[in-house]
């Protein structure tokens, strides 16, 4: 928000403060000044001038002679090239001894043999923004109002020595998108009176009533709280007081006319977007505030065609659509050089519903930013009441009587309680009640007792930022001063910043796999509603988290698996022709148990990994090599075995959704004689996988918080084994349904200490066996720390492996 100081002095005394000094102290107190702007950039001794006569020059076809009154005693002989320049015209004039931007110095000149005495400016050349003039004064020297009194500093009169400040303004300071609100702020600041003027003082209706003129219909009141029209007749449409177009290039807006230039204006003063509409194009008066319609066109003011959406806001007059509310008019209803009776709107509009139009539709104004941030519900009669009296004053407009209008919200100040004890513990300070009521009252907030040591303050309802006690707490901080709080220094032990040993495993955990050749991803936790129901066995019967205002309808729901997200990555990934991947990703997914959140949803972190393409590439004396179940469950292995878990862990074949009914496993962690699926391992389903147009796809997720709970990191050394292991090796006729994980678990079991290790090295099956029969050929391998092993020894330890396995499954040895 661009605010001129000239402006703001209209308000607010601001004697004996500098422009520089007041954005000091604004800043100090919580509002950032990005800049202060000088508007004049080194403009001495121009003044109005008045061009009495014009000829052509005698030895040059674009040089033309002027003979100027600049209010010097004498008139001036001035050589000008300008096209526009003509008899009859009030112009600046840079006479001799004066200087312009640049550091450009007037003198006495010759120009092709003719005296010039000074010079006739142009916009550029006074160091105005020339695109912020009304398009006709843009090109050539700038013509003057006619009433310009001659000799008239150009400074004084194009109100060029104004400064301008520039608030970089939070969010939550909509309050500040006005002059009226920069003048509260400045007084409280200053502790100096405000002046503001009844906007309806001088405002004149006639008797013939509005209502009979126009009619105001909101079909969305919950988009639209209040709707307020004015109806104004005999308009005379063109330029706007040189006051107000100073006021608005100041703030970098180009002046149109009168009509749309007072809009802006009231707009800049009360933070109240208003729109006039050409009344004679309106459909019987008829104003209407509803959703826009499936197929709906607009052309804008900016003379392009808006397809409109459902969720846009407009104003129609009950046949067509005449505006986006809050964003842009309509060319079919705009103010032109022709309209001679306007209505006014003025209106509260749904923020959230103006933000997603204009961003949609790529129209960005001041005053859409304005609805965004949520204006004064307050300030909508005031702005049209204040606007129609300019109208009237400026533009020739007859205002006829009463406001049509439609309301379902009414403007109410806001009470809260605060207690000067909270204001003092929260701050540290120790302040009076006296003082915190003299600084709520230059806040212009109502201020009185509830109870002892207990205020009821009214905040009004332009600071819609103020809704709790701690928001006035801040408003205190602010004012009384930071620098003024007192310094307490912190006391109590204090210990060294440190990872917690969830967050440091998990840190080891991606360097594990990174130096395994895995590369790590990060995806959004925000995801499309369908995604949730593909890999949900780690949330199974719970519901998927929706987000109240989500950025888009694929952004709607929080996670519950990070597998869809890793298929899109691989997706993405194969279409740059990068088919071999190895990518995990740890991250949080979300579900809770009920259908509406009454409390906050569950979050678990989860590692998830994805693994696609060949294992080792085709070489000249080798072929490739694709990836398989094993490779992936290898991975997997390896984490628990980093975690100290290896012998905690066991698969079981199981057919998640999704995933390849033969290819799959859930992975189970058993602890302490617990037994809790953590997390499943498999081949995506082969349906699945060609939806996607991927190649054989294997994908794992297990939850990390059993991991870590249970994970010893705590390494053990040995010295290496000095003396020879033995292996005897078996091969079991079993079931064809028994697992050899189980068979390893129950051989592990029964080994003693004597057993180093188990491996199955062969699986087959035949005829010869049986059908539902199968062979496991498994080595075991047997080793003592301290001598070489015995026959004996080793019999004693095989032995009750053997008659386990036979007793456990019913296995036979083959001979």
């Amino acid at each position: 928000m661009k605010v001129s100081f000239e402006w703001l002095s209209d308000y607010v005394s601001l004697d004996q403060v500098s422009a520089e000094e007041l954005a000091e102290k604004i800043t100090r107190s919580g509002i950032e000044i990005d800049e202060v702007e000088h508007r004049n950039q080194g403009i001495t001794g121009v003044v109005v001038g008045y061009v009495k006569s014009k000829e052509k020059h005698p030895d040059a076809d674009k040089l033309n002679v002027c003979i100027v009154d600049a209010g010097q005693g004498e008139d001036l002989q001035i050589v000008c090239g300008a096209k526009n320049v003509d008899a009859g015209q009030k112009v600046p004039v840079a006479v001799v001894g004066a200087k312009l931007p640049g550091d450009f110095h007037i003198k006495k000149a010759k120009l092709r043999g003719v005296v010039s005495m000074g010079m006739i400016c142009s916009a550029k050349e006074l160091g105005m923004n020339d695109k912020l003039l009304p398009k006709e004064l843009q090109e050539g020297i700038l013509v003057l109002p006619e009433d310009a009194e001659i000799g008239t500093p150009i400074t004084k009169l194009l109100g060029l020595d104004d400064y301008v400040l520039d608030f970089d303004l939070t969010p939550n300071r909509s309050d500040c998108l006005s002059m009226h609100g920069a003048a509260y702020e400045v007084s409280a600041i200053l502790g100096r009176d405000i002046s503001l003027t009844d906007p309806a003082k001088d405002l004149v209706e006639i008797s013939d009533a509005a209502a009979d003129h126009l009619s105001v219909k909101v079909d969305t009141p919950e988009l639209c709280t209040h709707y307020a029209a004015r109806y104004i007749t005999g308009v005379k449409v063109g330029a706007s007081p040189l006051w107000i177009q100073n006021r608005l290039m100041a703030a970098g807006i180009r002046p149109i006319n009168n009509i749309v230039d007072i809009t802006n204006y009231v707009m800049l003063e009360y933070g109240q977007p208003l729109h006039a509409f050409d009344a004679d194009k309106l459909e019987n008066g008829n104003i209407e505030v509803r959703l826009a319609r499936a197929g709906e066109t607009l052309i804008t003011l900016d003379d392009q065609e808006r397809k409109l959406e459902p969720h846009m806001l407009l104003i129609t007059d009950g046949v067509k659509p005449i505006a986006l509310a809050g964003v842009m008019g309509g060319a079919n209803s705009e103010v032109t050089d022709a309209t001679v009776s306007i209505a006014l709107e003025s209106a509260k509009f749904d923020g959230g519903t103006v933000r997603k139009t204009s961003r949609q539709l790529g129209l960005r104004s001041e005053a859409s930013l304005r609805f965004e941030k949520e204006v004064d519900l307050g300030a909508v009669i005031p702005a049209v009441n204040r606007a129609a009296a300019l109208i009237q004053r400026y533009a020739g407009g007859t205002v006829h009587q009463g406001i049509v209008e439609a309301a379902s919200a009414k403007a109410e100040n806001r009470i809260i309680k605060l207690s000067l004890d909270k204001i003092n513990r929260y701050l540290g300070t120790e302040l009076s009640l006296l003082e915190v009521k003299t600084i709520f009252g230059r806040l212009h907030f109502g201020c009185g007792d509830a109870e002892p040591g207990v205020m009821e303050v009214e905040v009004p309802t332009r600071r819609g930022d103020i809704t709790i006690d701690v928001d006035l707490i801040e408003e205190v901080a602010r004012l009384y001063g930071y620098d003024n709080i007192p310094t307490t220094p912190i006391e109590g032990p204090t210990t060294p910043g440190a990872l917690t040993a969830s967050q440091s495993l998990r840190r080891s955990l991606r360097k594990l796999l990174v130096h395994g050749g895995w590369q790590e991803t990060i995806s959004y936790s925000f995801v499309h509603p369908q995604s949730t129901g593909m890999f949900n066995a780690l949330t199974e019967g719970s519901q998927p988290v929706r987000l109240a205002m989500p950025m888009s309808e694929d952004r709607s729901v929080l996670r519950t698996s990070i597998i869809p997200q890793m298929l899109d990555t691989a997706v993405y990934n194969m279409n740059r022709k990068q088919e071999n991947l190895a990518i995990f990703e740890t991250g949080t997914v979300f579900f809770t148990e009920e259908q509406t959140l009454t409390r906050q949803p569950h979050e678990i972190q989860v590692l998830s990994l994805l693994l696609t393409g060949v294992r080792r590439e085709k070489q000249w004396n080798i072929g490739a090599e694709k990836v398989d179940f094993f490779d992936i469950k290898g991975a997997l292995e390896t984490v628990f075995d980093y975690f100290g878990l290896s012998g905690s862990v066991r698969y079981v074949a199981d057919q998640p959704q999704n995933y390849h009914p033969g290819r799959s496993a859930s992975v189970w962690l058993d602890v302490n004689g617990n037994s809790r699926r953590i997390g499943t391992i498999g081949q995506i389903h082969p349906e699945l996988q060609q939806s996607y147009g991927l190649n054989d796809t294997y994908v794992a997720e297990i939850a990390l918080q059993q991991v870590i709970e249970h994970a010893n990191s705590h390494i053990q050394f040995r010295e290496l084994a000095r003396f020879p292991s033995v292996e005897r090796d078996i091969a079991l006729v079993v079931d064809k349904d028994v697992e050899a994980g189980e068979l390893l678990r129950v051989i592990y079991a029964a080994g003693g200490e004597l057993l180093q290790d188990a491996r199955v090295f062969d699986v087959f099956t035949g005829s010869k066996l049986g059908e539902d029969k199968k062979s496991v050929a498994i080595s075991l391998t047997y080793r003592h720390w301290e001598h070489t092993l015995t026959d004996e020894e080793i019999n004693a330890a095989h032995s009750p492996v053997v008659t386990s396995l036979e007793q456990t499954f019913g296995a036979e040895l083959r001979k």
